[in-house]
C-alpha cells in the first residue's frame, strides 16, 4: 500500500471516529449549515472571527465519513490562520480533489494531503467540500444554507 493510501485511511479514520472541533460555538460570528442532498450529509459550521482571524472554529451534524473528517482536518487546519488563507487553503484544497494540479507539494499539505485520493470518486468530492463550501459561505457573510446541488 503506498504512503499516501495509507495516510488517506488513517487520517479519515482517525477523524471520522474523533473529530477535531465537533461542537457548537457560544462565541460564533457565523454559523451556516450545509447539505449534500445526494447523500444526506448535514453540517453546521460555526466559526468565530476577530478582524481578520479565524479565532475559533467548529461543527456540528452527520454525514458520511469523508464528510466528517473533511470537516474535522479543515477546522484544526483553519483555526489561527487569516480569513485570506482559508480562502487560499480553499482553492488549494478543492484542487486537490478534483484532481487539478496544485501549487502545494504533499508535504506541505500534511493531513489535507490524505484528501487527494477523493479524486478517483468523483461522487465523493462533493462530500470532501461541503464543510469547506460551508465555511468559505460564512466568511463571505452569506448566512444562506450551502447546497453541494
Amino acid at each position: 500500500m503506498s504512503d499516501l493510501r495509507e495516510l488517506y485511511q488513517q487520517v479519515i479514520l482517525d477523524h471520522n471516529k474523533n473529530p477535531r472541533n465537533f461542537h457548537e460555538l457560544p462565541n460564533a460570528t457565523k454559523a451556516v449549515d450545509g447539505y449534500n442532498p445526494l447523500c444526506g450529509d448535514h453540517y453546521k459550521i460555526y466559526v468565530e472571527v476577530d478582524g481578520d482571524t479565524i479565532k475559533d472554529i467548529g461543527f456540528t451534524g452527520n454525514g458520511c465519513a469523508i464528510s466528517k473528517a473533511s470537516a474535522s482536518v479543515m477546522s484544526s487546519s483553519l483555526k489561527g490562520k487569516s480569513t485570506a488563507e482559508a480562502h487560499q487553503l480553499f482553492d488549494v484544497f478543492h484542487k486537490l480533489v478534483t484532481g487539478e494540479p496544485g501549487s502545494l507539494s504533499t508535504a506541505e499539505l500534511g493531513r489535507l494531503a490524505a484528501f487527494s485520493g477523493v479524486s478517483e470518486f468523483p461522487a465523493r468530492v462533493k462530500c470532501a467540500t461541503l464543510a469547506w463550501h460551508t465555511l468559505n459561505s460564512a466568511l463571505e457573510s452569506d448566512n444562506e444554507t450551502v447546497s453541494t446541488e
